[in-house]
């Protein structure tokens, strides 16, 4: 085994996929504001607490993914996340301009809620996936395809 298919390729992926919630928990901490007001938009009770919550998991979550303590737990906390933000503050189905030509609420909310669908498969695949293929078998097999479906005692 090499350093790329021991630490570099699985680091790459790990920081990919959550790259984006410590930049989210810094924005809900500039702009407290604005993320008070959007978490106390939903049924919810406890905004506040509700925001305190997001910016840990935001923060800490990633850090164990990437570094890989406690890894699945992590993924599985920020994936959890990613189900209620969507379907709690990207109710797009709610906004009447969704067909309306331009710029449309919306559109924007349902291109939210996909994308944290699409994160959800990804953390997904991280809590009950197994080891990676090593890059020399992508490599030379690029059009070949994971087991789907099948587990590994």
């Amino acid at each position: 085994m090499t350093w790329l298919n021991l630490v570099g390729i699985p680091f790459l992926i790990r920081f990919c996929l959550v790259v984006l919630f410590p930049f989210s928990a810094l924005d809900k901490i500039f702009d407290w504001k604005g993320a008070m007001k959007q978490a106390t938009s939903s049924v919810l009770p406890g905004g506040p607490v509700l925001l305190v919550i997001a910016i840990v998991v935001e923060f800490v979550c990633p850090i164990m993914v990437v570094v890989g303590w406690h890894d699945r737990l992590a993924a599985f906390l920020i994936a959890g996340f990613c189900v209620v933000t969507a379907v709690l503050y990207h109710k797009f189905w709610r906004y009447g301009d969704f067909w309306a030509k331009g710029d449309s609420q919306g559109r924007s909310h349902f291109w939210d809620f996909l994308k944290n669908f699409g994160l959800v498969g990804g953390l997904m695949l991280l809590v009950f996936s197994s080891a990676l293929s090593p890059v020399q078998d992508v490599v030379a097999h690029p059009l070949s395809s994971s087991p789907y479906g099948m587990t590994q005692p």
